[in-house]
């Protein structure tokens, strides 16, 4: 890193970020239920992606999209001077999210760390520096994985964590094959993933949690993320009369799968660390007096604790295994995902703290409950994360809002840490 310069006037335009999130925010909206649908690689996320590629047209980034449809809008560094042999281009400093949704969402999870990342940028351009590095912003594609499994895959591929071909061969919800839907929409690139590997790689994203409005502090400087355990579990038993046959003589899924359940808070609370979740549930044939014959549900455990999460596994495991033999069913499991615990870089950590302090701001250090981008990045490169508020917690929901100063004062932070890493000297803004 270059030494600091002297201070120059980088300034985040907030009215722009505000403005820019809320016209994508439009992007899929529900006039009658509220919130907005951009699941990945519809027609909708398509005209998300548009928009934002204009926005980076608009400020003059190089723009390329990978064969996985990850968008990456870069501002270059200083020209280099040539001997008649290309010299190797330095690294980016990347900072990025997604802009795809789950059904009926808020118009902030992932869109704000894409357009964050613009709002850098912007600064830099508003004030004439060209950066001692390249800043790229990155658009991964699906990382909510609504549509197409896994979650996180842009960024996966990306990282090297899952092979090109498997994840266009992945087929969606509606049937769709995702490497058919990229086409569909204009967005499979060219570029082999993994071609720009950053520097240094951060992540602006809202809480999605109620930790910093609870305790009421600006800022999250976010030093680890949990590990996330997806299973699909199928239970077959026996259809039989509901009232004509006795407890002793059922085989009764639906009974094994809710029994499940109650098990997985079980867990839950005698770990300690681990979450566990089943969000979904059906039920064959799915009549009020008729036993149920078939249970499919889903079971999401996660746990920043490695060894933690994969004892709650096994006991989940071994759980399955006696209420199996006991009820006289037939118990199989799917993974859906599996990825471990990731520790941030505790070198950008450090930035980020020292920036919130000498901007005035409130913070502490934390976990991020949820999956991000930047768990698969931080495979590849240093990286870290900073959230701010949400409030009451609230996400993947029409609800889902944080105030738009503290939207601001994040970008702000975002934007403080990228110039300490460029070696720019900023002067803290301080809270009005």
């Amino acid at each position: 890193m270059s030494d600091i310069k002297a201070a120059v006037p980088l300034h985040l335009n907030g009215p722009v970020l505000l403005q820019q999130l809320r016209a994508l925010g439009e992007i899929g909206a529900d006039p009658v239920a509220g919130g907005r649908t951009r699941v990945a690689l519809t027609d909708a996320e398509k005209a998300g992606r548009d928009q934002v590629v204009a926005w980076m047209r608009e400020l003059d980034l190089h723009v390329q999209v990978d064969r996985i449809g990850n968008i990456f809008g870069t501002l270059p560094g200083p020209a280099k001077a040539t001997s008649g042999q290309l010299n190797e281009v330095p690294r980016p400093l990347m900072m990025g999210s997604h802009i795809d949704t789950v059904i009926n969402a808020g118009a902030l999870d992932g869109c704000y760390g894409v357009l964050g990342g613009l709002a850098v940028v912007r600064a830099f351009r508003d004030a004439g520096i060209v950066p001692s590095r390249a800043i790229t912003v990155a658009a991964f594609t699906n990382e909510e994985g609504a549509r197409f499994h896994p979650d996180m895959m842009g960024s996966l591929v990306h990282a090297g964590g899952l092979p090109l071909e498997e994840a266009l061969d992945a087929i969606g919800t509606d049937g769709a094959r995702l490497g058919d839907e990229l086409a569909r929409i204009g967005y499979a690139g060219e570029m082999t993933p993994g071609t720009l590997v950053p520097h240094e790689y951060l992540e602006l994203h809202i809480e999605q949690g109620p930790v910093l409005e609870a305790e009421g502090l600006e800022i999250g400087v976010v030093e680890n993320l949990q590990g996330i355990s997806w299973q699909q579990i199928t239970v077959q038993g026996n259809a039989n009369h509901a009232g004509t046959t006795p407890t002793r003589l059922r085989h009764d899924a639906g009974y094994v799968a809710a029994a499940t359940v109650a098990e997985l808070r079980r867990i839950a609370v005698e770990s300690g660390t681990t979450l566990a979740t089943v969000g979904t549930m059906t039920f064959e044939p799915g009549v009020i007096n008729v036993i149920a014959r078939r249970a499919v549900f889903t079971v999401d455990m996660r746990d920043p604790h490695e060894q933690r999460l994969a004892a709650s596994e096994a006991r989940l495991t071994e759980f399955l295994k006696k209420i199996a033999q006991e009820e006289g069913v037939r118990i199989s499991t799917e993974r859906l995902a599996r990825f471990t615990p990731v520790v941030f870089n505790a070198e950008l950590a450090d930035v980020i703290e020292a920036s919130a302090r000498r901007m005035g701001l409130s913070y502490k250090r934390m976990t991020s409950g949820a999956g991000h981008d930047a768990q698969m990045i931080a495979r590849i490169a240093p990286a870290a994360m900073i959230f701010v508020p949400s409030r009451g917690g609230i996400s993947h929901n029409p609800r889902e809002h944080t105030d738009d100063d503290q939207l601001v004062r994040g970008a702000e932070v975002l934007l403080d840490v990228v110039a300490q890493r460029l070696g720019v000297a900023q002067q803290a803004h301080l809270p009005q």
